[in-house]
């Protein structure tokens, strides 16, 4: 009766698409959620969000408002959960400790399968994440500066041993963006697990990424001050594009960070 079921089946209509917060859209190496905007026609830009320690891909649709009203879809992948910690998920970002899967590999599918079921525009994405997700978000980029256009950590960055000035496999479009105050991540980073590992320092990793960039000096060029974020841009650079971004909360992703990474991401050339 294979005729019935066809009619059926276009009786019932198209299926609905995965991805949200009930129904995660599944891979062989794990899962991710989206959320598209209202408004798209034709392929979208989007951001893929990697969450933080204890997170999931369905708080990154909670927060995606902003970003869904700038007209781009809201992608949010799924951290394994990792055995005996007390954080829950979160990525295997570290090179020097045991990794749970291929994160690079599950990233690149996750935006494979967006650009081809959603109608995600390969081109224009931009991939950030808060805490250990812009630690995972960092080692992505510098790995593999074209899984995405541009990247933007928040609160998260290398750890020690840093990786090498000449580690980065070439030069990246990065938004790094840091609270002053934040203690759970200080910008020149802490020990943690009583020493077994230590965060690393976020001045050290723009050093790295100016010598990724081929910036010509160590200082900035261009300074903002005003409003609620201290800005500081690299513009004497054969590649890529750098800027530095403090404000003056603690950890966690300031009020107002969509419109500026968004803004920072449309104005690249």
């Amino acid at each position: 009766m294979k005729w019935l079921a066809a009619i059926m089946a276009l009786l019932a209509g198209p299926a609905l698409a995965c991805g949200a917060a009930d129904d995660p859209c599944k891979l062989p190496l794990g899962s991710y959620h989206i959320e598209t905007p209202d408004v798209a026609h034709g392929s979208v830009p989007a951001v893929v969000f990697l969450h933080g320690a204890g997170g999931k891909g369905t708080g990154i649709l909670r927060m995606g408002g902003p970003i869904l009203e700038r007209g781009y879809a809201v992608i949010g992948p799924n951290g394994l959960e990792r055995p005996n910690s007390r954080f829950g998920s979160g990525w295997s970002f570290h090179p020097d400790r045991p990794a749970q899967r291929d994160e690079l590999a599950f990233i690149r599918a996750v935006i494979d399968d967006a650009v081809a079921n959603h109608g995600i525009d390969r081109d224009r994405i931009l991939l950030a994440g808060f805490s250990i997700g812009g630690s995972m978000t960092s080692y992505l980029a510098c790995d593999a500066p074209d899984l995405a256009r541009a990247y933007a950590p928040v609160a998260g960055s290398f750890w020690r041993p840093h990786p090498a000035m000449e580690a980065c496999k070439g030069p990246v479009r990065l938004l790094h963006t840091h609270g002053w105050r934040d203690t759970t991540v200080p910008l020149e980073g802490r020990p943690l697990g009583g020493g077994r590992i230590y965060q690393g320092d976020v001045f050290q990793a723009m050093q790295i990424w100016r010598e990724a960039n081929g910036c010509e000096g160590m200082r900035a060029e261009r300074f903002e001050t005003s409003g609620d974020f201290w800005r500081r841009s690299w513009e004497s650079c054969d590649a890529g594009a750098l800027e530095f971004v403090l404000h003056p909360g603690a950890h966690g992703i300031p009020k107002g960070w969509a419109d500026l990474a968004l803004d920072w991401f449309e104005a690249l050339e």
